[in-house]
């Protein structure tokens, strides 16, 4: 079934993948602007690259569909 759904941009290309990360394990230099957070959220496209870190999930979903991506939740 390959029926297209208005709520969502078409295409592949078109969805981002949000992810949880760990402040711990980012470089020294993001660390050290992330305050007292323990964990931000990930922002990917299809292929893998980063293309945003943000404080929260609401936020990076908000973010996503901003610029008429279809974010998905990757644990």
């Amino acid at each position: 079934m390959n029926t297209p759904f208005n709520g969502l941009p078409q295409g592949k290309d078109r969805i981002v993948y949000v992810r949880p990360v760990a402040v711990a394990d980012l470089p020294d230099e993001v660390r050290d602007q992330m305050g007292t957070l323990e964990v931000i959220y990930s922002v990917h496209g299809a292929d893998g690259r980063q293309l945003a870190l943000v404080a929260d999930r609401k936020l990076a979903f908000h973010l996503a569909r901003e610029h008429d991506f279809a974010p998905m939740s990757v644990h």
